[in-house]
């Protein structure tokens, strides 16, 4: 019998040429070829495709020369780009430290310094979480599966959850059913479940379902303090801490998602506790990550996290990469920032300062901007409709996507790197960085100006795009 040789593959490229800088022709073609192909060629009719590149950590340059400011991530860059600080941290511990890189199974001085921090940070806020521990993981939807995991371990004999309308809490399974959206559930059920969902902010409309569902049959209620994705939707005062109170009477789980909001961008270290709620599980990510590395954590009390992981059952739930020395690292790092830059009243004084300059535009443009909304660093730009449903040849649903979608492309052709509303319509945000200068943040704010200033009324958007443009995209749509 003949044993075929196996030849070593020829890798397509190399890291040589990648530091070198790779064309941007290679790199489109590359990601055209082998990855998100149909995003990558919307971005690119709407010009936005980049490559990106840094020119401060709060500065971004496009292919065809134009300055940006970043105001994109997500909100997962709270110090900019690549902020010296950090990446600092990063060289001196591959260059200097010896710690294991996934230390599963040992101890990790990095990872035990990041979890007494997350706790102490809590604790000073909500004391009820002296004692409370940290799980980590590599995104908001791992967080997010994780607490849900944490939930039902701890009460086993109740099956349902609750969560809000417009709420988003990732893509994930039990993530996804948690986050009412029918563009991304519809090709993916049957979901776990069962999930009621109940109007954002409507605490009548909560103690109703409770005596409809039984409170014993509630595992738990996932809560955004600040609906980020939804489009910086704040719920009415009280809200949170009736919810609290409600949950607190029958033992059910209270989740609050501070993914967009925790860690300062809200303007608080934890949105929820600020608004009168005490929550038995905060998941964590973005910030934590500095925008270099994936990093997510769920703390849970203590009780809590003992019922799913228990004595010799306590590797139930586990995670190969979450706690990662490196991430931890990163992690520490971006708490130190936040602390010794006192970002968090940073982010609460330019929130104040940049929401009266978006309420100042929007009452001088009534018929680009409909609404603005904001939350610390944290904006919302709700624009106009463009046009009738009935007078564009596409489906009626793509017309409020449409809107958001040429507001983006607006706002980078007036030099601001935004980012879309995953469960809302018509609304662009702003999420830039708690260290944002301030001289860039004025300008961040003039910016948005021109630009309503430029087109007054959100339909004459429709004429920032070329003919070819608009047959590429329609293409694409049909």
């Amino acid at each position: 019998m003949t044993v075929a040789i196996e030849r070593s593959p020829t890798l397509v490229v190399r890291s040589a040429e990648l530091f070198a800088g790779l064309p941007d022709a290679d790199t489109k073609r590359l990601e055209r070829a082998h990855g998100n192909r149909d995003l990558m060629d919307v971005l690119d009719i709407l010009g936005l495709a980049g490559p990106l590149r840094t020119v401060s950590p709060w500065e971004l340059q496009d292919p065809d020369g134009r300055h940006l400011i970043h105001a994109g991530g997500y909100a997962a860059v709270p110090f900019g780009e690549s902020y010296p600080p950090l990446r600092e941290a990063v060289v001196r511990h591959l260059q200097e430290t010896h710690d294991l890189g996934l230390p599963q199974q040992s101890l990790s001085a990095w990872r035990g310094a990041v979890e007494a921090n997350l706790v102490a940070l809590l604790a000073a806020v909500a004391p009820s979480h002296a004692d409370s521990r940290v799980f980590f993981s590599n995104s908001g939807a791992e967080a997010v599966e994780a607490a849900i995991k944490f939930a039902k371990a701890h009460r086993p004999n109740a099956g349902s959850m609750i969560n809000f309308a417009r709420a988003y809490h990732g893509k994930t399974a039990w993530a996804l059913a948690l986050t009412p959206n029918e563009e991304y559930q519809a090709p993916f059920r049957p979901l776990p479940g069962p999930v009621h969902t109940l109007p954002y902010g409507d605490l009548d409309a909560f103690e109703h379902a409770l005596r409809e569902l039984g409170p014993d049959t509630v595992t738990a209620v996932i809560v955004e303090p600040i609906q980020g994705e939804g489009g910086v939707i704040r719920p009415p005062a009280g809200f949170l801490a009736g919810l609290g109170a409600r949950c607190r009477e029958h033992g059910i789980v209270v989740i609050a998602d501070e993914i967009q909001t925790g860690l300062g961008r809200a303007g608080h270290w934890f949105a929820s506790v600020a608004d009168g709620l005490d929550p038995d599980i905060v998941t964590l990510a973005k910030p934590l990550g500095g925008g270099l590395v994936p990093v997510a954590a769920t703390i849970a009390r203590a009780p809590i996290y003992r019922s799913m992981l228990p004595g010799t059952a306590s590797k139930r739930h586990s995670n190969t990469f979450g706690g990662g020395t490196l991430g931890m690292v990163v992690a520490q790092r971006s708490l130190e920032l936040l602390v010794d830059e006192d970002l968090v009243a940073k982010a609460r004084r330019d929130g104040e300062v940049g929401l009266a300059r978006l309420r100042a535009t929007a009452e001088r443009y009534p018929e680009f901007f409909e609404e603005v909304r904001g939350a610390g660093m944290l904006f919302a730009m709700k624009v106009r409709p463009v046009a009738p449903e009935k007078r564009l040849p596409i489906d009626p649903e793509l017309v409020p996507l449409l809107g958001a979608i040429l507001a983006l492309r607006a706002l980078h052709l007036h030099g601001i790197s935004g980012c879309f509303a995953n469960t809302t319509q018509r609304v662009v945000r702003l999420t830039p960085a708690l260290n944002l200068p301030e001289p860039l943040r004025d300008q961040l704010f003039d910016r948005v100006d021109a630009m309503a200033a430029h087109y007054k009324q959100a339909w004459r958007m429709l004429g920032s795009m070329s003919p070819g443009r608009w047959i590429r995209l329609a293409k694409l749509a049909l």
